[in-house]
């Protein structure tokens, strides 16, 4: 990002908002006595206040109508100032602007002039209806409750604004109850009443009972207005609930026609949901049908072109808004070309903001500031927060946010997490950094300050900072936040401790899918995919609808457990649910399923099937290839994708790397190395590199892969290293073994599999006592290895079978049918190594404990003869596994289907797919 100074706003000459009072000259009438001079002298001042009264209640009375909270307070405050008072007609119209200023004090002196004026001001209606609603506007409910109890008689809107204090504070239970209450008084509630209860219940986050509201509404004989719809649709928006707020705009439009407010509230949704044609229609409609494209409509049009990259459109919408465009409007323009890179056109945006007689206010400031974090111009951002102080502005939660989360994009996580510390500190003596703030009051963190710092503690795997930062969200009540609670659970599923993710999402009292998305994501990040696919049953159970990236994760699942049963279901509902066509993600996530799965046909018609392809669906075609040692194939489709205009991307050419690998052929790795920069312009990365020296270690090429390491332009990395080591292992060089070990466990000291890598080499070579030696320091670091496990599944269930677990109910029988199948084995002259399953999970954790076996086993007691047994693991299988399982193919006659993560085997008649070479 172009390094742009953002030049300081000038402040313009505060309005006094004084209106010249106009005395009109008119001669008197014959029926009028012309006073004499005394009483011309006595009765002036009170004519000229008369005067000054009105000329201030026009002035305030425009600023309300155009919505210039501000500018009324200040013309209020100039009235009182000059000696006048409203009457009951004007009050009402100050304690609005009171609230929409957001000035708590200027609205206790309001009220404190309703509660003196004596009975025309305190006993009406009107100016005590105006008061609670101020209070409730201002979050006030203390207030708010008690103007309520003090007025004479309670109507309907009296106690609306009531109701719409206490869901305005989340406190949704009492404001059911004063609902209640109104009814048993004898008041029934209009509309609007029923448009504030729904619409609390909706920005909270409890769309079901917005909804059982909506419906009760209508059996009360109340009918909705557009309006009411608009409250359920904006809910949904504001707590990200995009596709919820979709489905019932498109349920709206069966009965009613939507109006500016729908379109500028459906249009996030859009954004949300990068729904770019859909925001197109809208627009459409919009300009179809008259609606007037306001600064409200404008705003959300600029932020959903934006957000979606169609920055000419965004520019184009807010030369065509109508009437003079707020500050709200150039905000969002400035957001486009921040979004777009460009922010010499950005600070050129800010200044003609100013000449067209516009402040900038804290959003300007905040989008600057985000922007500069982002491109890692701490200094710059800095120096806006500053600048801030300069023009009155105070920064505020959302700018302290906005430097976290863009330090934390730019990799600065040291300095974000400073601002953090910063904005717990209770006295400004320890923030000596921060001088340019106001350090005798902090700025507190809020919820989603909260959840930027988790997200930034997940990235680096900061398990007990987590662990504090926790702590603190508990000791300041913002766990209660689906944000934060749900960033909980992700950043536990992420750390490994699942026991706490699941403490945590078992204490969300509304989970949301959201929330359930994060126990799925770390239930599949900790390879616990059975457990997704059961608690992916619990979600729809629960009445929730799952989302993209729920189908996503539970088709990844599916694929891990060659579940193909769920699958096909989750397919079934993709076509339901998107009947034009699959999401690219989808499209990817359902081609890797089928693949995984073994079935190659199923993978194909899905990736045929899929409307829009880009590189992703075609690398995920490719990788079905290569699972199942296709090579060929990948090749085939690399040509039609060149022939289909699409850009191959970096992924593309570590797939066409690995395909040559399969076929052993350096030429034309060689060939597609070196055209990836010279074709496609793709400077080759330590991935590709790391493909280059796999290729040359497997044909035993290892003296040459170490000098193409010595030559690279980046520095190796540990999986560069324990690529060489696997070359090692495989043809018994402990010279380079050795060299790469060092650099390894220098780069990677804990990672328990290097050791394991290392100690196989040893054993395999018969060195028995190099081989203790690396088991000893893996006792000594603390290592443990990750537990093996296998996924069998069986129609409507995933068993699950972790080494050393004796706790499967058939285990008896499992085991009983081993020793039939060894056996037999040893009378066809083979005779397995490990008579027992789970022998020597004590003895010796680094050797294989033939779970995928285990598994094979259950499945020949449990599933029909003629079904095939479809096996995954979470390991690369051994050797002995490999050939007990094609013994038993053909001696059961039986089709078995296992994946391994590395390559998929189909066993049928005593042989392997794979060739033995996996």
């Amino acid at each position: 990002m172009a390094t742009a100074m953002l030049p300081s706003p000038s402040l313009p000459p505060t309005p006094r908002g004084v209106l010249s009072p106009r005395c009109s000259l008119q001669a008197p009438t014959h029926e009028q006595r012309v006073p004499d001079g005394a009483s011309r002298r006595r009765h002036a001042p009170v004519q000229r206040a008369r005067h000054e009264a009105a000329a201030y209640a026009r002035e305030i009375g425009a600023c309300v109508r155009a919505r210039r909270w501000g500018a009324a307070c200040e013309a209020f405050a100039a009235m009182r100032a000059a000696g006048a008072a409203p009457d009951r007609f004007l009050l009402p119209q100050v304690l609005r602007a009171c609230a929409g200023a957001d000035a708590p004090r200027l609205a206790a002196a309001a009220h404190a002039l309703a509660s003196k004026g004596g009975p025309a001001l305190a006993d009406d209606a009107v100016v005590g209806n105006a008061v609670v609603a101020m209070y409730a506007a201002l979050g006030d409910v203390r207030a708010a409750r008690a103007a309520f109890a003090s007025l004479p008689e309670r109507d309907v809107v009296a106690w609306t604004a009531l109701v719409g204090a206490y869901a305005n504070a989340g406190e949704l239970g009492e404001a059911f109850q004063l609902f209640e209450s109104m009814q048993a008084s004898g008041v029934r509630p209009d509309v609007i009443s029923w448009n504030t209860l729904v619409s609390g219940f909706a920005r909270n986050g409890d769309i079901g009972a917005a909804l059982d509201l909506f419906d009760e509404m209508r059996l009360r004989g109340v009918k909705p207005r557009v309006s009411s719809w608009n409250c359920i649709i904006s809910g949904c928006v504001q707590n990200a609930r995009y596709d919820e707020a979709l489905g019932i705009f498109l349920e709206m439009c069966e009965t009613e026609m939507p109006d500016a407010v729908t379109i500028a509230s459906i249009l996030p949704a859009c954004t949300g949901l990068m729904a770019l044609g859909l925001g197109k229609q809208l627009h459409s409609y919009a300009v179809r049908c008259g609606i007037k494209l306001n600064v409200y409509i404008g705003s959300s049009l600029i932020g959903m072109y934006s957000e979606c990259r169609e920055f000419a459109y965004a520019t184009s919408v807010f030369a065509a808004i109508d009437g003079e465009r707020n500050v709200t409007v150039w905000n969002e323009l400035i957001q486009s070309y921040i979004s777009d890179g460009r922010m010499d056109k950005a600070c050129e945006a800010f200044n003609l903001m100013q000449q067209d007689g516009l402040k900038p206010d804290t959003v300007t400031y905040n989008n600057f500031i985000a922007a500069y974090a982002r491109a890692g111009q701490k200094e710059l951002a800095n120096e806006l927060l500053s600048g801030m102080m300069n023009v009155s502005l105070k920064p505020n939660v959302v700018s302290m946010n906005a430097l976290i989360s863009g330090l934390h994009q730019f990799g600065l996580c040291a300095d974000a997490l400073e601002v953090f510390r910063y904005m717990q500190l209770l006295n400004s003596g320890d923030a000596k950094r921060w001088t340019f703030l106001d350090n005798s009051n902090p700025i507190q963190p809020n919820g989603t300050t909260v959840t930027s710092v988790l997200s930034l503690l997940t990235d680096l795997k900061l398990d007990r900072l987590g662990k504090e930062v926790h702590c603190y969200a508990l000791r300041n009540g913002l766990t209660s936040n689906i944000f934060v609670s749900s960033k909980l659970v992700d950043l536990y599923g992420k750390t490994g401790d699942m026991v706490s993710a699941a403490n945590v999402f078992q204490g969300i009292s509304n989970k949301n899918v959201v929330t359930w998305n994060s126990l799925l994501a770390a239930y599949k990040h900790n390879r616990k995919p059975e457990v997704v696919l059961k608690l992916f049953c619990e979600m729809l159970e629960s009445n929730l609808l799952p989302n993209l990236v729920t189908v996503q994760i539970a088709l990844l699942s599916s694929g891990m457990t060659m579940a193909s049963g769920y699958g096909s279901e989750l397919h079934g509902f993709i076509q339901k649910n998107w009947p034009d066509g699959y999401p690219v993600t989808l499209a990817s996530a359902l081609i890797d399923m089928y693949g995984k799965c073994g079935k190659i046909e199923d993978a194909r018609l899905a990736f045929e099937r899929s409307v829009e392809k880009d590189v992703a669906v075609w690398n995920a075609m490719m990788s079905c290839y290569l699972l199942h040692r296709m090579p060929r194939d990948v090749k085939r489709l690399f040509e039609i994708l060149e022939q289909s205009r699409t850009r191959p991307d970096p992924v593309t050419f570590i797939l066409l790397l690995s395909a040559c690998k399969q076929e052993g052929s350096m030429v034309e790795a060689r060939s597609y190395f070196y055209s990836m920069e010279d074709l496609y312009g793709i400077k080759p990365s330590l991935k590709h590199y790391t493909c280059m020296v796999d290729i040359m270690g497997t044909a035993g090429l290892l003296e040459e892969s170490l000098e193409l390491i010595q030559k690279m332009p980046v520095e190796p990395d540990a999986c560069l290293w324990s690529t060489v080591l696997k070359a090692c292992k495989l043809h018994s060089d402990l010279d380079v073994a050795a060299k790469a070990a060092k650099a390894l466990f220098e780069l990677e000291p804990n990672n328990a599999s290097n050791y394991m890598l290392l100690s196989n080499i040893y054993a395999n070579s018969g060195f028995w006592d190099s081989t203790e030696s690396v088991r000893d320091a893996m006792t000594e670091h603390g290592l443990h290895v990750e537990s093996q496990c296998s996924w069998l599944y069986l129609g409507k269930s995933v068993d699950s079978f972790e080494a050393g677990d004796l706790s499967h109910p058939a285990f008896e029988d499992i085991l009983s049918t081993w020793k039939d199948l060894a056996s037999r084995m040893a009378e066809s002259g083979y005779a397995p190594q490990d008579d027992e399953p789970y022998c020597n999970v004590q003895v010796d954790p680094l050797s294989c404990h033939h779970t995928e076996r285990i598994a094979v086993c259950y499945g020949l007691i449990s599933m029909r003869a003629h079904e095939p047994i479809r096996v995954s693991k979470n390991f690369r299988m051994c050797k002995e596994c490999h050939s007990s399982i094609k013994f038993i193919s053909r001696d059961k006659k039986r089709e078995i289907l296992i994946s391994d993560g590395c390559t998929y085997h189909h066993f049928s008649d005593g042989s392997c797919s794979c060739g033995d070479m996996w």
